[in-house]
């Protein structure tokens, strides 16, 4: 199967290290951390430090696919820890990739996964934008990322004078 067709998948590997996790005993699990880190553990909460390394195997592993997405979501979250406001997402701002997108449009559920090459995939096709989907589904022209949910519908002013 070509690996453009399919969402990201961790490796076996990756996915077997952090299911491991619980069954390490605790030597295993700061070895484990100083090897990611670099420190010292932080505390002693087991709970906190399995979920912090199963993040920075996944963070490393994804590093490998996407590296771009994680240094843009790198310089967003510095802008907000510096600002305190977080600006809005460029216009290309996607869902991330293996994301499953539901709608229910007359009582029908219809499901579109987000592909890792910014592609999507509805019934078994592939589609350029959410758009075409949404227009696949309703017969009419739709904002893909409102139709799905992606983005809020835009209010209109209304004019003083004007009847409701």
């Amino acid at each position: 199967m070509n690996s453009r067709n399919t969402p990201y998948a961790f490796p076996p590997s990756v996915l077997s290290q952090i299911t491991q996790l619980p069954e390490l005993p605790m030597t295993e699990i700061k070895a484990l951390w100083k090897r990611l880190f670099g420190t010292e553990i932080p505390n002693h909460n087991r709970q906190f430090l399995e979920r912090r390394i199963a993040h920075k195997l996944q963070l490393i592993e994804f590093r490998k696919t996407d590296r771009n997405l994680l240094e843009s979501n790198e310089r967003r979250i510095k802008a907000l820890i510096e600002t305190g406001k977080l600006r809005n997402c460029e216009k290309d701002c996607r869902p991330l990739a293996g994301s499953v997108l539901i709608r229910i449009y007359q009582d029908v559920e219809h499901r579109v996964m987000v592909e890792a090459d910014g592609q999507y995939e509805y019934e078994g096709s592939r589609y350029a934008s959410l758009s075409a989907i949404a227009r696949e589904i309703t017969g009419t022209r739709w904002s893909g990322p409102l139709f799905f949910g992606l983005k809020a519908p835009v209010k209109t002013k209304v004019k003083k004078g004007a009847k409701r």
